[in-house]
């Protein structure tokens, strides 16, 4: 049974014919007081309200209807309804406890998939005080490129197999090098859209004059070098699920443009005034405190909540060491392989060494670590000899690093080695980049097209 509270019968009635013809049983009221005692009585599985009952427009009555309903009956979901130019109540509805919203005038798949997913989220109980053990998830769900079964990674995969089948939207968490991309193609693998494409996108690497041609394609003609037609992103991912990769680099004007489709599924390809829809899953990442890009006005509050549905944060690899020797046998297998180096074990007093490592870079930074002892190893088992090895030839490598010889290098030279340095430290991440080259963005695309330097 849904809930629908709206003041507006056309509303309700065309909700109500909606929701019947998708199986879903629904009763109707139309103010606050009504919605109440329909709760208490009916007992409905899910609520979609509205965020006004009377002329006023301002959504308290919206906002004290869904404090309500949480205070009587906080596990009962609430969808809110709201006008696109009123999202921001929404939000203030999804900080205190709804569980989606919708806008006016509405998508009818969009509200559906909305519905299915509030409802199996719901039925779904919470983690319980006790995680599965990696063996039952593994019985049940392809988790099979994701490795480890420290506490923490059972909490991070039990998650995963909670949202996989629904729709939500979902925000990966965590530092570099923990994983994410691997958590959003188990998302995917594990949904109803396994098979359909998985398209990733690292928003890091696009800049906003080329954002809405990498996204959303072009036409012929739509700007000077525009000579054919380019599909975007999100046309290629129709079907499947698009992850959006480095989130927390995009700029405020591409924000916006984001929030837009994400909104309805439509957009518009660049050069066209024709409006096309999408039908796909958003999966996106980062490394950043998007809370605190909020508070600081470098991200919009309203495209944060239409990301995060769900939220897994990935612990680091210093917070899982029991994981350690299992990713570094993994890994010392992979890179026997590629480096064809008859490599059969890691020593115990290496592996020991290994697991007391602070990891900065996390996963990635071990497997780096791995391939190069492999790389050097003589015998036919990595000890803690090739190890240290390997960390004293990074030391020299980052003392190699330091200034040239005066005269040796002119200074468009230094800068653009430096900038070169900084593209492969920072992966392609170009906000970063900038960052720690104490330039804008815009500064910074001048000097790679300056020097020739491809991203």
């Amino acid at each position: 049974m849904i809930l629908i509270v709206d003041d507006d019968p056309s509303i309700t009635a065309s909700l109500a014919l909606l929701l019947k013809q998708h199986g879903y049983r629904s009763v109707s009221a139309n103010s606050g007081e009504e919605a109440l005692a329909r709760i208490r009585s009916e007992r409905p599985s899910l609520v979609i309200q509205d965020m006004n009952f009377s002329r006023r427009t301002t959504g308290e009555e919206g906002l004290e209807l869904l404090s309500a309903i949480r205070a009587e009956h906080p596990e009962l979901p609430v969808i809110l309804m709201t006008a696109w130019g009123s999202i921001g109540l929404a939000v203030e509805g999804m900080k205190r406890g709804a569980a989606d919203f919708i806008t006016k005038p509405w998508s009818n798949a969009l509200v559906l998939q909305s519905v299915e997913t509030a409802l199996k989220l719901a039925e779904t109980p919470e983690a319980a005080s006790e995680a599965p053990s990696r063996a039952e998830l593994d019985a049940r769900f392809d988790f099979a490129n994701i490795i480890g079964s420290d506490p923490k990674m059972l909490r991070v995969l039990e998650l995963i197999a909670r949202v996989a089948p629904t729709e939500a939207s979902v925000l990966i968490m965590g530092e570099s090098g923990t994983g994410k991309e691997l958590v959003a193609e188990a998302i995917h693998g594990n949904s109803r859209r396994r098979g359909r494409p998985f398209v990733k996108v690292n928003l890091g690497g696009i800049s906003s004059t080329l954002f809405e041609s990498e996204m959303f394609g072009h036409v012929r003609g739509a700007f000077t070098d525009a000579r054919q037609d380019r599909k975007g992103r999100f046309e290629v991912a129709d079907g499947g699920t698009i992850f959006l990769d480095e989130i927390g680099e995009i700029d405020p004007a591409s924000q916006v443009k984001l929030l837009r489709v994400l909104q309805d599924r439509t957009y518009e390809v660049l050069g066209s005034s024709r409006t096309r829809s999408v039908d796909l899953r958003v999966v996106s990442a980062t490394n950043r405190p998007l809370h605190e890009l909020v508070a600081s006005g470098e991200f919009r509050e309203d495209l944060l909540y239409r990301l995060n549905l769900i939220t897994i944060s990935l612990p680091p690899l210093r917070d899982r060491r029991a994981d350690v020797p299992r990713l570094a046998s993994h890994f010392l297998r992979l890179a026997s392989e590629i480096y064809e180096r008859r490599v059969d074990g890691i020593a115990p007093r290496a592996m020991e060494w290994l697991k007391t490592q602070n990891w900065p870079g996390n996963i990635r930074q071990l497997r780096q670590t791995i391939e190069r002892a492999v790389v050097m190893s003589n015998g036919g088992e990595l000890t803690l000899d090739d190890f240290v090895a390997v960390r004293d030839l990074e030391s020299r490598q980052r003392r190699d690093a330091s200034l040239p010889d005066a005269g040796t290098m002119t200074l468009d030279e230094i800068e653009r080695g430096m900038i070169v340095k900084c593209l492969k430290h920072y992966e392609g991440n170009l906000s970063r980049v900038a960052d720690a080259l104490g330039l804008c963005r815009a500064a910074l695309y001048r000097r790679l097209e300056k020097y020739g330097i491809a991203v």
